[in-house]
Parts: structure tokens; sequence; C-alpha cells
């Protein structure tokens, strides 16, 4: 018996792999608390993560929350999916869905500070928390999200980097976000800067070695 680290595993494989009572926690865990960070950055006022700019630009155009736009653009993203080949697992499902409702749930009971220093504390405490939720989601080995998995389908198929075409990714959305009316701020900045060292640095700890069998 040994062991595999964010191994590329698909759906059956995901479930077949033991330790589901840890791993389905922390999954489930993890994408409630990201949705969570989401919030405490709307309510911040300071800006959002890249594709929640796109997101809170499209809801000045439809009648949606932004939790709601977050669960139709990841469905939508899901549909791209399929000429890149790219297969969902349940963790990816999971994730179209739980932030979205996550977001608003938080949304609906967090109050929108009037004092500076509480909406610095959101929007800190915010991106902390989403390279923690991020590490976990990630940990629990259950497949990529929506945008992960657009951004390695693109990066296998146009052969770029992955960090190309992530940077190019959330160019492009922050800029249609921006278009729309999107909430870009020192935020977006913050969080560009600081996801991917936060994540990188909590994921050792969060990440769960599922049982390769045989």
């Amino acid at each position: 018996m040994s062991t595999i680290l964010l191994a590329d595993l698909g759906p059956l494989a995901q479930l077949r792999s033991g330790r589901l009572g840890r791993r389905l926690p922390q999954l489930y865990v993890g994408l409630v608390l990201y949705g969570v960070s989401i919030a405490m950055l709307l309510q911040s006022g300071y800006g959002l993560a890249p594709w929640s700019v796109f997101e809170s630009g499209l809801i000045q155009h439809v009648p949606l929350t932004l939790g709601e736009a977050v669960i139709v653009v990841s469905f939508v993203l899901l549909l791209l999916w399929i000429p890149l080949r790219e297969v969902p697992g349940l963790g990816t499902i999971s994730n179209a869905v739980i932030i979205g409702v996550a977001i608003d749930a938080t949304t609906a009971v967090l109050p929108e500070p009037d004092a500076i220093v509480l909406r610095v504390g959101l929007m800190v405490g915010g991106v902390a928390l989403c390279g923690l939720a991020t590490a976990m989601y990630i940990g629990a080995q259950f497949g990529r999200g929506p945008r992960d998995g657009l951004m390695t389908g693109l990066a296998r198929r146009t052969g770029r980097s992955l960090r190309l075409v992530r940077t190019c990714l959330e160019i492009a959305v922050v800029l249609v976000g921006l278009s729309l009316g999107g909430a870009l701020g020192i935020g977006t900045v913050l969080y560009a800067l600081a996801i991917g060292p936060l994540t990188q640095l909590w994921l050792p700890a969060w990440t769960i070695h599922p049982v390769e069998r045989g």
C-alpha cells in the first residue's frame, strides 16, 4: 500500500481512495469557508477576487445575487470543460454549488461595516481565510473546481504554462468585470499577490493522501 500526493484521480477513484471520514468533511468545510471568505471581501468594500470581480459586474445587469452568479458561471464553465476533455469530480460539482450558497448566506448575516479598521480587517481576513479554504478543499483531493479545470484544460491543450494561462484568464475576467461595473480594489491586488503563497503555505498540512489501490 502506497500513498499519492495531489493525484489526478477520476471521479470513482476519488471515492474509492479511502479516508472519506476526513476527506469529505474537509472538502465541504473548505468550500463553505471559501464562500465565507468571498463574502468578507464583498462586505469590506475594497474589491473582490478576480473571478468575483467578473461575477459582481454580471449581477449589475441580470437579476442575480453574487452567490447565484457564481453558481451560474460555474456551470457555464463546466460546459467549456467538454471540448477540453476535463473530467469533473465530486469536488467539482460541490464547488459549483456550495461556494455560491455560502456567499449569499454569509452576506445575509454579515453587515457591511462603516469603520475603516473593520473594513480592512474583513479584507485581510477574507484573503487569509480564502488561502486556508483553498488548501482545505484542494487537499481533500476530490477534483478541481470549475475555474481551475478551465485553467488546466487550456494549459494542456495550448501547451502553455499553468501560470501564464491563469494570469491571462484572470486578467481577462477582471477586464470584463470592470467593463460590467464589477468591484475592483486594493483587495483584488492583495488577493492576487497573497493567495498563491498562502495556499502553498497551508496545503501540506491539509493534504490527505488517498490510499492507492491496485
